[in-house]
Formats: structure tokens, C-alpha cells, sequence
């Protein structure tokens, strides 16, 4: 991947991370959120009932911090994909309307992952 369009989509998906991680941390956020119905609702009230979104928006944060720095970015790409995955598979299943940033978010991911591919081959073999 040319080093560039990687530095590009690195530092993108370091921003998207940490913009919806810092929203999710602030009392009220500053973006605003629609309103889940139903079983969304339920599984979304859980979330932040038990803490469990709190330790997703530490681990955006933290991860969007080492994108943007460049340090540690392909071990904590690598633990985000599963903040990506759960997010495409919540809105997949319980809020479909939501899912373009889900997808976003998937996309950019797998990217960078790609762009971090020589970190992983010793990992691989």
C-alpha cells in the first residue's frame, strides 16, 4: 500500500475512534445520538448500565491516540477490529437505519490492517 493513502487512512480512522470515544466518555456527548427502540434500546441501555461502553470508548480513545501518534497503531488496529465487527453486527441485527458508520468504520479498519500486514507476519507464520 502506498505510504501515503496509508499515513491518510491511519490518521482517519485515529480520528473517527477517538471523536466517537471522547462522545461516548463526556456526560451528555456532544453528538447527538437517535434514540434506540426495543430490543436496540434494551441491548444499549445494558451496555451502559454495566460499564461495558465505557471500556469500548476507552479502548476508541486510547486506540484512535496510537493511530494518529503511530505507535503501538498495529496491535491496537488489531484489538479495534472487534469494536468494528460488533458494531457492524449490533446495527446488522438490532438497528439497521445505523449501520452506514458501522460500515465506515469496518472499511477503514481492515484497511489499516492491511496497511499493517508486514507487522502480523511473524504473528501469522
Amino acid at each position: 500500500m502506498n505510504s501515503k493513502v496509508f499515513l491518510v487512512l491511519r490518521i482517519l480512522l485515529g480520528l473517527f475512534v477517538l471523536v466517537f470515544g471522547l462522545n461516548k466518555l463526556v456526560p451528555g456527548g456532544f453528538l447527538p445520538m437517535p434514540e434506540l427502540a426495543g430490543d436496540a434500546g434494551a441491548y444499549f441501555g445494558a451496555l451502559i448500565s454495566t460499564k461495558t461502553l465505557t471500556l469500548v470508548a476507552i479502548v476508541e480513545v486510547i486506540a484512535g491516540l496510537a493511530l494518529i501518534s503511530n505507535k503501538f497503531g498495529a496491535l491496537l488496529t488489531l484489538i479495534l477490529m472487534s469494536v468494528s465487527v460488533n458494531a457492524v453486527l449490533f446495527h446488522a441485527t438490532l438497528d439497521p437505519g445505523g449501520i452506514g458508520g458501522a460500515l465506515v468504520l469496518l472499511l477503514l479498519n481492515i484497511a489499516v490492517l492491511y496497511g499493517y500486514k508486514d507487522s502480523y507476519k511473524s504473528l501469522l507464520s
